[in-house]
């Protein structure tokens, strides 16, 4: 009988946690079995007034506000902040930037399912539609994966020109700039499409609508950059890549070794504040053939041009490739897949300020954009 009542009471403290009931109807329902317990099970005086002042002593404070944070959540948190590690800038920026989408009913331990079947299904636009009937069913026609993977280790000349002139290269940019404007759900259904005819096609038009230039200039870029790169990068006029991965820290931006130095140099003949580079990244996908080179790196004032502080923090910039100093090494064959990918380094490259992704006032922010620009191409 005693196993009984005990059954009783969790299961009862089970289901008002697994529905997600208020602390009060709780204890009013855990109160009810206490009571019915009392009544039926006629227990002795003394263990009948033990049960109950243990019970009132745990759920009474439970239920008065300020006896619970004064004396049970002050206690508590006071505890998990010694024991826990303080948490850095850039742990803070990464958890601060972006969302959440339903996704984040699964944290709840209860999801809301009525939530998820309201959601309207994505469909495709009707230009979507027609560019994978159209363009993206000849750009199959034209991909022979034993060529271009056995033979000639690249796309063919005639795919790579039927890639630009169709605006592959420009999906996520805004039609105002050239661009295609698709959805997520367009961009994926051409990915998708052209990986089953090639996966090095799919990658090298994938890229560029990831993570990468484009997105970057879209969130953050001044005005200036975003009318003269945006109409390029959708023509395919200019090849972007990112480069954050690295030897020695992979893709953990935090943990780049690159760096730069604010100083002062020459820039098509002037005397400018710029910033002096050296970086060292590979498996960087297009960097073979790329002429706009998005670059991750930590930035260091040490002379104070920019102000007072020295540390200034993880900082994105694009240069052309075709700047002094900037090194694109042989090209990797990564899994057997011939899409083009490598390393590249730069050894005391100097740009001027304007080459950094938003300007100079979007120093020391590259960590936050990142962190809030990856989930775009995952």
């Amino acid at each position: 009988m005693v196993i009984f009542w005990i059954g009783l009471f969790l299961s009862g403290l089970w289901a008002m946690t697994y529905l997600r009931q208020s602390l009060f109807r709780t204890s009013v329902l855990l109160t009810a079995i206490l009571i019915l317990w009392s009544l039926m099970a006629c227990p002795s005086g003394v263990f009948l007034v033990l049960v109950w002042v243990l019970f009132l002593l745990i759920f009474i404070p439970l239920n008065v506000r300020t006896l619970r944070r004064r004396w049970i959540s002050a206690p508590v948190l006071k505890a998990f902040r010694a024991v826990m590690p303080e948490v850095s800038k850039t742990e803070r920026e990464a958890l601060e930037a972006g969302s959440v989408w339903w996704e984040s009913e699964f944290f709840k331990g209860c999801p809301d399912w009525r939530r998820l079947r309201a959601l309207p299904v994505p469909r495709l636009r009707e230009d979507e539609q027609a560019f994978l009937d159209g363009p993206v069913e000849t750009l199959c026609g034209m991909l022979d994966d034993w060529q271009i993977t056995e033979e000639r280790h690249d796309l063919p000349e005639e795919v790579w020109a039927f890639i630009r002139a169709q605006g592959f290269f420009g999906m996520i940019i805004p039609k105002e700039y050239g661009g295609l404007a698709f959805s997520a759900l367009g961009h994926s259904s051409v990915v998708m499409k052209v990986a089953s005819r090639s996966i090095t096609a799919a990658v090298t038009v994938m890229v560029p609508n990831s993570l990468g230039p484009a997105e970057l200039l879209l969130h953050y870029g001044t005005e200036e950059q975003r009318n003269y790169y945006l109409p390029r990068l959708a023509k395919g006029e200019e090849i972007p890549c990112f480069a954050l991965t690295g030897p020695d820290a992979g893709s953990d931006a935090a943990s780049i070794p690159d760096y730069g130095v604010v100083c002062q140099g020459k820039f098509k003949g002037k005397k400018v504040i710029g910033i002096r580079l050296n970086w060292e990244k590979r498996y960087i996908t297009l960097g073979p053939v790329a002429t706009l080179l998005g670059l991750a790196f930590k930035l260091y004032d040490p002379d104070g041009l920019l102000g007072e502080q020295e540390d200034i923090g993880i900082t994105l910039a694009l240069i052309p490739t075709t700047t002094p100093g900037i090194d694109i090494g042989r090209r990797h064959f990564p899994l057997n897949m011939v899409f083009q990918n490598g390393p590249n380094s730069g050894r005391d490259v100097f740009i001027p300020m304007e080459y950094i992704i938003g300007g100079q006032e979007r120093v020391g922010q590259g960590w936050r954009m990142l962190m809030e620009s990856l989930a775009a191409g995952r």
